[in-house]
C-alpha cells in the first residue's frame, strides 16, 4: 500500500490508490461568465441526434470537477514526463484526444502512427493525428503505447483540452484514414491487457456543483468504491435493441411522474456523461409537460422547461424503473438553482427544469438519454466485463427543495 499526492493550485478532489487508501489532490478551476449555457440544451439535442443516427490491477479513484455547471472532466497526463489536460469524461464515445485548448506536447513516448482521425460528438468535432503515448489516469494508472488524437482542428471545445473516451471500443470504427476499419483500443481495454486494473469497470461519482467550478466528483477505474456510494447496487444489462446497443445502453420498463404513465413500457435508451439534461422522447416528454400546471417549453431562448413557480410545491419525484427498482429525480434534482439562470440564457427569478425533450418520438431504439443531472443523484457503474449498467444511492441521491 502506497500513497500519492501533489498539488495544482486550485480546489480539492480525492483520489483512491485502494479501496482503503484516500488520498487528496487540488485541482485548478476555471471561471467562466455571461451565459455560456444557453446554447447546450440544443447542444444536448443534436448530441442525441447523432448518436440515434451513427452507423457503427485494483481500483482506482481521480477527481473529475464540475466544469462550469455543464461537463465533468478530470486531469489527465499525456507524454513522459506527463503534460496534464482538463479532459471531458464521456461514456458516449471512446476516442481519446486533446488539443482544443492546450496544444499537444510530444515527448519522447510520442509516436506518429501515420493515421489521422476523425470524430464528430452532434455538437462538435476534431480532426488531427494520431499517436501513440503514455496517459496517466491516475497515481499507479500509467498506460503507455495509449492511442491519443492530437486535434488540429476542432469545434465546441471552449474551455477544455479534450476528451477521455470510455463508451466502447467499437465507437472507434471508422475514425481512423487510411484504415478506416480499424478498431482503436480505448483506456479501459490498454488498462486491463496491461495489468494495472483487473476488470473492466467504470465507477462515476458526480454531485450537484454548488459552485460554476466544483470538484465533486470522482473516477473509479477497475472496480467501484465503496466509499462512494450507500446500500446494494442495481444492475441492468445493456440492451440488445439497436441502436441504444451500441452504447452504454439500457432499457427502462417504465417511467412514472405522479400518477402519469411517462414511459409507459419497457423502452431503450442510453446512459451518457457526455449529455448534461435528462431527455425524453417527445411523446414521453409531452406527457411530463402536461402534468405539471403551466410549465412549457422556452423554444426560442435557453432551450429548457419553464416551470411556474406556483406549481413547484406540487411537483412529484420522477421515477425510472430500471432493474426492477425505482430510481428517482426529486424535485430539487429536476430543477436548476436559481442562481445558475444567467449561465444558462435565462431570465432572473425564472425556474427552470432539467427534464428536456429528445428531438424525436419514441419507437426508434432511442427514447432516453440519462444524462449529468440524474448522475448526480446516483453512483454509476459501467461493467464492460459483464455488459451491465449499475446504479446505487449516494448521500446526495434525496434533498429538499430550497429556492
Amino acid at each position: 500500500m502506497w500513497s500519492f499526492s501533489t498539488f495544482v493550485s486550485g480546489v480539492l478532489i480525492v483520489v483512491s490508490v485502494s479501496a482503503s487508501s484516500l488520498v487528496s489532490i487540488p485541482l485548478t478551476k476555471l471561471e467562466r461568465t455571461g451565459s455560456y449555457l444557453k446554447w447546450f440544451p440544443h447542444a444536448d439535442r443534436a448530441r442525441a441526434s447523432f448518436l440515434k443516427s451513427r452507423t457503427t490491477g485494483g481500483p482506482t479513484t481521480v477527481p473529475a470537477s464540475n466544469l462550469a455547471y455543464m461537463q465533468y472532466t478530470t486531469s489527465v497526463g499525456v507524454g513522459s514526463p506527463a503534460t496534464y489536460y482538463n479532459m471531458i469524461v464521456d461514456t458516449g464515445s471512446s476516442n481519446t484526444f486533446v488539443g482544443t485548448g492546450k496544444k499537444y506536447v510530444r515527448s519522447s513516448t510520442s509516436v506518429p502512427t501515420g493515421q489521422d482521425v476523425n470524430v464528430t460528438y452532434g455538437s462538435g468535432f476534431f480532426t488531427g493525428a494520431e499517436y501513440y503515448d503514455t496517459v496517466t489516469l491516475g497515481p499507479g494508472l500509467v498506460i503507455t503505447n495509449q492511442s491519443i488524437g492530437n486535434a488540429l482542428r476542432s469545434a465546441r471545445f471552449q474551455g477544455v483540452d479534450g476528451i477521455i473516451g470510455v463508451g466502447p471500443v467499437n465507437l472507434t470504427h471508422g475514425t481512423l484514414s487510411p484504415d478506416i476499419h480499424a478498431f482503436i483500443p480505448t483506456i479501459m481495454n490498454n488498462a486491463l491487457k496491461q495489468g494495472l486494473i483487473k476488470k473492466q469497470i467504470l465507477g462515476v461519482s458526480f454531485a450537484p456543483a454548488t459552485t460554476s467550478n466544483d470538484s465533486n466528483g470522482a473516477l473509479t477505474y477497475g472496480g467501484v468504491d465503496h466509499a462512494l456510494y450507500t446500500g446494494e447496487i442495481t444492475y441492468t444489462p445493456v440492451t440488445k435493441t439497436r441502436p441504444a446497443a451500441r452504447y452504454w445502453g439500457i432499457n427502462v420498463t417504465e417511467s412514472t411522474y405522479g400518477t402519469h404513465a411517462i414511459i409507459p413500457q419497457s423502452t431503450a435508451g442510453v446512459v451518457d456523461t457526455g449529455t448534461t439534461l435528462v431527455l425524453l422522447a417527445d411523446d414521453f416528454f409531452a406527457v411530463y409537460l402536461d402534468a405539471i400546471p403551466g410549465a412549457y417549453l422556452d423554444v426560442n431562448n435557453t432551450g429548457l422547461i419553464v416551470i411556474p413557480s406556483s406549481s413547484v410545491a406540487d411537483m412529484h419525484p420522477l421515477g425510472f424503473k430500471i432493474g426492477g427498482c425505482v430510481l428517482s429525480m426529486d424535485t430539487t434534482a429536476q430543477l436548476f438553482p436559481l442562481d445558475q439562470n444567467a449561465a444558462w440564457g435565462g431570465e432572473t427569478g425564472v425556474q427552470y427544469g432539467t427534464i428536456s425533450n429528445l428531438g424525436a418520438d419514441s419507437g426508434k431504439g432511442f427514447d432516453f438519454i440519462i444524462g449529468e443531472k440524474f448522475m448526480e443523484k446516483y453512483y454509476v457503474i459501467f461493467d464492460a466485463d459483464d455488459n451491465r449498467v449499475g446504479f446505487a444511492y449516494t448521500d446526495h441521491t434525496f434533498s429538499t427543495y430550497l429556492p
